[in-house]
């Protein structure tokens, strides 16, 4: 057995295992210890996922139930940053919630704990394991306030439909498991390439884990969970939902469907177009009817998960799998520059709330260049990039996924291109709404607004890094598209 491949995961349990005993002797109601030492603790985990990265190889483990290779690694060190900008933008907004409690880290870590799990599966088991380990955490996380009627309601729509679409995956892999004998992805994909197996039972499978999929990454028609658990979580949990869990979800969507079912292309590939051309145009359109801001969030997510899947529609056309590649490798990068995007966004979000007020209202955005030149253009850096516009890195994610599909020279996929283009317009207008209100609006409120130095300069690199990456998308593409050959070729 190779435990290098799992020393990551080995770490990340122990160190919530402690972080969870530790706090219970922290009486400091800013929980200093449990925060740091939560934060170092994803930090050396963000490191030993970068180091198996450089290293380049794909090794397996755990008679091969589970696979260390560079995609798999670099969206855990993805994922393990995204947790801590994550809970460094939620500190004070907790704090002033009574939210700032050891559970808060240690289900965050247990959250990216079942993260890794999933990014690193090659067995059905250990795929379902993980989601299982993260989706739990989450619906914890999200009841953590208990005296807001509107998060319980919110945790409890969360749990009930995200068991229904456990179910729906557990069953589609349970109907593959009886059709290829197999649990481990490898075997899945040579027994479909033998076409020896009854394809009916394939495909009837192939339904049960693509709508289990879609629930995960929030497509329409399996959105309905979305603008209610963004709304309805507090602001701190809204984000640790629809940042790095989003990275899982591409990273098991590889793994089943590219990975293990290539042999179905011609499948899930189909479906895969209806989700991502429902989820664009009812993200989008639903997103200009609304007023509450994370509501408008929730849709823009699911639009943005309808674009980010056209990039895993392009499959192997006559035995060329450079367009697969290209698509492949510009989805992940779509996915990563999203979740960066996303963080900011809600990290402004939660900067303009404070005790007793809650900034979930576009109104509440009305005259920020006025109160904060800084944070409003850091705002407007985030959305710009979301819509699309240059020099943001937004505007190269979504060229990198039309480029992948026009590439392919099909009439479809162009079509499909017009479609995605037409949308994004579409989408334009309600981020620039916002853009609008913060500096062409009357402010409503006055007040100063008041943060931590550590969430100031968080924000303001967070906001570099959208335009910086846009001015200079060729070294994270590089990451992306290496990530993607070897996982393609292992």
């Amino acid at each position: 057995m190779n435990w290098p491949a799992v020393y990551p995961v080995i770490f990340l349990l122990a160190a919530a295992c402690v972080v969870a005993l530790v706090d219970l002797w922290v009486t400091d109601p800013l929980r200093r210890l449990t925060y740091w030492l939560t934060q170092g603790s994803l930090a050396i985990v963000a490191l030993m996922y970068l180091a198996q990265y450089d290293a380049g190889l794909s090794v397996y483990a755990m008679q091969r139930m589970v696979v260390a290779d560079p995609m798999g690694n670099l969206l855990a060190f993805f994922a393990a940053l995204a947790v801590m900008v994550s809970l460094a933008y939620a500190r004070p907004y907790a704090a002033s919630r009574d939210l700032l409690k050891g559970e808060l880290f240690t289900l965050s870590l247990f959250s990216l704990l079942g993260i890794c799990v999933m990014v690193s599966a090659n067995n059905f088991l250990v795929v379902y394991l993980g989601l299982e380990l993260m989706s739990l955490s989450l619906y914890a996380l999200t009841a953590m306030r208990r005296d807001s009627i509107h998060a319980t309601e919110a945790a409890m729509k969360y749990f009930v439909l995200g068991a229904l679409a456990s179910g729906f995956l557990l069953y589609g892999l349970s109907m593959m498991y009886g059709a290829t004998g197999s649990l481990d992805i490898g075997e899945v994909f040579k027994a479909i390439g033998t076409g020896q197996i009854n394809k009916a039972v394939l495909v009837f499978g192939l339904v049960f884990v693509v709508s289990g999929l879609a629930f995960k990454l929030g497509a329409v028609p399996f959105h309905m969970w979305v603008p209610d658990v963004y709304q309805g979580a507090p602001t701190a949990i809204t984000l640790l939902i629809g940042g790095a869990p989003k990275l899982a979800a591409f990273a098991i969507t590889i793994r089943l469907l590219v990975e293990g079912m290539s042999g179905m292309a011609e499948n899930w590939q189909q479906m895969l177009i209806v989700l991502a051309v429902g989820s664009m145009a009812i993200g989008n359109l639903a997103a200009i009817a609304q007023r509450n801001l994370k509501r408008m969030l929730a849709y823009s997510t699911i639009a943005n998960m309808g674009f980010m899947l056209l990039g895993l529609t392009p499959t192997v056309i006559g035995a060329n799998t450079l367009s697969a590649a290209n698509g492949y490798s510009s989805a992940m990068f779509y996915i990563v520059t999203y979740v960066m995007t996303t963080l900011g966004t809600f990290g402004i979000v939660m900067l303009l709330a404070r005790q007793g007020f809650e900034s979930e209202s576009i109104d509440d955005l009305k005259g920020l260049a006025r109160r904060s030149p800084w944070y409003a253009a850091v705002m407007a850096v985030f959305m710009f990039s979301l819509a699309g516009v240059p020099p943001t890195v937004g505007f190269y994610a979504k060229f990198s996924v039309l480029q992948a599909i026009v590439s392919t020279n099909v009439v479809g996929y162009i079509v499909l291109a017009v479609a995605a283009v037409v949308f994004s317009l579409i989408g334009a207008y309600y981020y620039l709404r916002l853009v609008k209100v913060m500096y062409f609006d009357e402010p409503v409120e006055t007040a100063a607004i008041v943060t931590t130095g550590e969430v100031r300069v968080l924000l303001s690199l967070n906001g570099a890094a959208v335009l910086l990456f846009g001015l200079l998308p060729g070294g994270l593409m590089a990451l992306c598209v290496n990530a993607i050959g070897k996982a393609l070729t292992t």
